[in-house]
């Protein structure tokens, strides 16, 4: 299990050293204030991409965070420390799984009511990959060109270097699953604006 304070403490450490307050560093993190102090306080566990995020900021490599965890090592992550967010529109994300230092992987559950658009997703670097499994409803994925509607059961890959969109087109809530591998440049975000 990842150790929250230990993630915190490291986090102000680093940004200590490069002489960066909260705002700054939230700035060139495109995270906001709060969610980066919760995380110095050890009182969120941040996602993957929120972390990476933060190491990009500080122009630090995302292993510089954490110690990587070695071959024995499982991180378990509790359903009350999962990450749920109820987005405009009525929908509601959860990330399922833990922070892994190094490990640009996400598994998400979301669930879109009738008629929802989740709206459009940025391109993400090329090699990022995202597989999408709908457990109930009508899914429209919309990815570059495609779109494709998904009914309960479907899954889909697709190459995630493209601009993508998730929408319930039908009239029923729609759950559905998304195990994302996202890569990310790891060339730091020129601070202040």
């Amino acid at each position: 299990m990842v150790d929250l304070a230990a993630l915190g403490g490291r986090v102000q450490e680093l940004r200590r050293a490069r002489s960066l307050t909260l705002q700054q560093l939230a700035d060139a993190a495109d995270v906001s204030v709060s969610m980066l102090s919760s995380v110095e306080r050890g009182q969120k566990a941040p996602t993957i991409v929120t972390l990476a995020r933060i190491a990009d900021g500080l122009g630090a490599p995302l292993a510089d965070l954490l110690p990587r965890p070695g071959d024995d090592q499982v991180i378990v992550r509790r359903a009350a420390a999962q990450d749920t967010v109820d987005e405009p529109g009525g929908w509601r994300r959860t990330v399922l799984t833990p922070v892994v230092p190094g490990v640009n992987f996400e598994w998400v559950r979301s669930t879109l009511p009738p008629g929802c658009d989740a709206g459009e997703y940025p391109a993400y670097a090329p090699g990022s990959h995202e597989f999408v499994a709908v457990e109930s409803g009508t899914l429209r994925l919309t990815a570059g060109e495609r779109v494709i509607d998904l009914e309960a059961g479907d899954s889909v890959y697709f190459a995630a270097h493209v601009t993508h969109a998730y929408a319930n087109p039908g009239g029923e809530p729609c759950t559905y699953h998304v195990a994302a591998l996202i890569m990310r440049p790891r060339t730091p975000k020129p601070r202040g604006r």
